[in-house]
């Protein structure tokens, strides 16, 4: 018996999407962290040195498609936990702390680990499609958010 591959569709990739994102939250959680602070720390990470505040309000919104106010009360409670700090070079802006680094640092370590066991095998052609196609599925869809 053959078995064909599903057409690629919004549920294949969302069945994706969340099996991996489960495997993520299982670590995350055992670091006592959310999924939107896992992706503020990245944001803020990639920056380099400090980001500015509002400029990190709207790569996390890009990132989540989350209100505004939810991002705000993240970085909040991330600057209340101390895994965030304004930069004292410049107060609008925002760094990580030593534990906020350390947080990243693990939990990326670990996930790193588990998508290297998921993409084991996968021929990189494969993944260069699928990453051409995501990314234009990713472009259309803001498209249409931003049409609405």
């Amino acid at each position: 018996m053959t078995t064909t591959a599903p057409t690629t569709n919004g549920r294949v990739i969302a069945l994706a999407h969340y099996s991996a994102r489960a495997l993520l939250e299982g670590v995350l959680t055992r670091h006592g962290a959310t999924f939107e602070q896992s992706v503020t720390l990245r944001a803020v990470a990639v920056a380099g040195d400090s980001i500015g505040r509002d400029e990190l309000v709207t790569d996390v919104i890009g990132s989540l498609k989350a209100e505004e106010s939810v991002v705000r009360g993240v970085i909040d409670d991330m600057t209340a936990t101390k895994l965030l700090e304004q930069d004292p070079a410049a107060d609008s802006r925002l760094r990580l702390t030593d534990a906020g680094r350390e947080l990243y640092q693990s939990t990326t370590a670990e996930t790193a680990e588990i998508s290297a066991r998921l993409y084991a095998g996968i021929p990189a052609e494969d993944l260069a499609v699928a990453g051409r196609v995501l990314t234009l599925l990713t472009q259309r869809a803001n498209a249409e958010l931003a049409g609405s």
